[in-house]
């Protein structure tokens, strides 16, 4: 028989947000292994915090709810607001009850200046690769660096000249636009730059990435004003970090990376460059030369690492096609950097449970 319709449901529910979630749902092994991060994370919170006043809302609730934005790539904190207050996965994962009243997304802005400037997303980066089960996974020997461009959310109309006092600006067509004369109004940090030859140059920022070659997990993150520079001078300050004087490491990265002083600099960390070869004849008949030369090449390690540096793409592919890293929604380099850590945080923690399960 034909069911009766009521547009009035029920005004209790006896059903926890628990039992609705699947059971094979992928959040749950993710949500698991947030939730044991975050209590590692337990003492660095308290210090961010005073002991006397209103409480706030917890920071574990707020990383848990931005992480929710890159998983899903919601594009404001407004929207991440209006989904968490009727969907109750979010509310699952973020750990608030059905009748919990969902916190103003002003709250964001002031607390995220407090996790950015505790380097809270840092820890978080480095408190998860440090877990039991994600310690097996990564390599410590061999890895990957590349940058990829992120927009910066400021128009060409904002870059005007540093001397403009009276705002007036100049004539968009015509002109000669540079960093050195000019700078935008909207973001002062973000820089005019251009991908490549015959591509059109963006107001943008660069965000970096190192990649442990084992399973293509990012191990270090880093965003910096955008240059031609900029991509050698972030991997050397990153992977200062994963060199030591006993063991040599090897690090893949793509042409751009080709540059004498830099692999100069590169080895005497001890690091072996397994930079792609950049030599080729010019128009005028000039012969570029490469800095990788036998020594390097004619290793097999070396092909290995230009076969595995690929998946460092993957990585920039996940965070602008799911996650929010095509064009940001902040203003500054520190806002740009502590969201480019999410993205990264967002792709490890959706690989990590899959890798886990193949290794058994």
């Amino acid at each position: 028989m034909r069911g009766t319709f009521e547009d009035q449901g029920r005004l209790f529910s006896y059903i926890s947000p628990e039992q609705r979630v699947a059971a094979q749902h992928p959040l749950r092994t993710i949500r698991k292994l947030v939730r044991e991060v975050l209590n590692e994370l337990d003492r660095d919170f308290r210090k961010l915090y005073s002991t006397t006043g209103r409480p706030s809302i917890p920071p574990e609730q707020l990383l848990s709810a931005l992480l929710l934005q890159v998983f899903y790539g919601v594009r404001s904190e407004r929207q991440l607001m209006e989904q968490l207050d009727y969907n109750l996965l979010y509310r699952w994962f973020v750990g608030l009850a059905p009748d919990d009243v969902v916190w103003d997304a002003t709250t964001f802005t002031k607390n995220r200046e407090r996790l950015q400037h505790g380097n809270m997303f840092k820890r978080f980066v480095e408190t998860l690769l440090h877990h039991r089960d994600v310690i097996p996974l990564l390599s410590d020997e061999h890895f990957s660096v590349d940058g990829t461009l992120i927009e910066a959310w400021a128009g060409h109309k904002s870059f005007k000249p540093k001397n403009d006092q009276n705002g007036d600006g100049e004539r968009f067509h015509g002109t000669t636009r540079k960093n050195t004369t000019h700078a935008s109004t909207t973001d002062p940090d973000s820089r005019l730059y251009r991908k490549s030859e015959g591509k059109e140059s963006k107001l943008c920022y660069m965000g970096h990435a190192t990649m442990e070659n084992r399973y293509g997990l990012a191990v270090a993150g880093l965003v910096t004003q955008a240059s031609g520079t900029a991509e050698r001078r972030a991997s050397e300050e990153m992977l200062a970090k994963k060199a030591s004087p006993h063991t040599r490491i090897t690090v893949g990265a793509d042409k751009a990376y080709d540059v004498a002083a830099h692999v100069e600099r590169l080895r005497a960390k001890n690091i072996t460059p397994h930079i792609a070869v950049n030599a080729y004849v010019t128009k005028t008949g000039m012969t570029r030369k490469t800095s990788i030369d036998g020594r390097t090449t004619r290793h097999m390690g070396y092909a290995l690492s230009q076969g595995k540096r690929k998946m460092i793409e993957c990585i920039f592919g996940w965070g602008k096609q799911h996650g929010t890293m095509r064009k940001t929604k902040h203003r500054g380099l520190a806002g740009v950097a502590a969201d480019f850590l999410l993205n990264l945080i967002g792709y490890n923690l959706v690989r990590i449970p899959k890798l886990l399960v193949q290794r058994g």
